[in-house]
């Protein structure tokens, strides 16, 4: 259980550095942005504590709106995919429930739970950055274009990260 700790914090920066040094200066005609750090969130533990999970996330979130120069945005969408994702993941569960002292990695579940998974959260994620971002409803149908596409990319990059890093049981 304490090898957790150093490795969610190496996990933190490596993803934060990817987001900021690389993703943030990616966009394709505007419509798509990459956001891996959310990546952060779901990788986390079962056990995690509801509250522990609403402080990572306003962390993680306001870490990338520091270096992004954004105001508040990624933090209150990554506070409320932290806050979602307990809910996701009793919809999600298996029949027996999660393994004790496992993450939801490739490596305990199969590739279809994690497609689920990571894409219910990244679009949760996705529409709030996307929906405070611009603040008003004319151009709906171009923010729902730009979450539908950024969800597509960020869901492909996650899953990729999974296939990569992880092996499966």
């Amino acid at each position: 259980m304490i090898n957790i700790i150093p490795q969610n914090i190496i996990r933190f920066f490596v993803l934060v550095f990817i987001q900021v040094v690389i993703l943030n200066n990616l966009q394709f005609s505007g419509f798509v942005n990459p956001f891996i750090y959310i990546l952060f969130i779901l990788l986390l533990p079962f056990e995690t504590p509801s509250w522990l999970l609403l402080i990572i996330g306003f962390v993680t979130g306001l870490t990338i709106d520091v270096f992004s120069g954004t105001i508040a945005i990624h933090t209150i969408a990554t506070t409320l995919a932290a806050y979602a994702r307990p809910f996701v993941l009793t919809l999600f569960a298996p029949r027996d429930g999660y393994e004790s002292r496992t993450s939801p990695t490739l490596k305990y579940y199969d590739l279809l739970w994690i497609i689920r998974y990571s894409v219910v959260i990244v679009l949760i994620h996705h529409s709030c950055l996307f929906l405070v971002e611009v603040f008003r409803f004319s151009g709906f149908f171009y923010t729902l274009l730009r979450i539908i596409l950024s969800s597509i990319l960020t869901s492909i990059l996650i899953i990729i990260s999974q296939l990569l890093f992880y092996k499966n049981k």
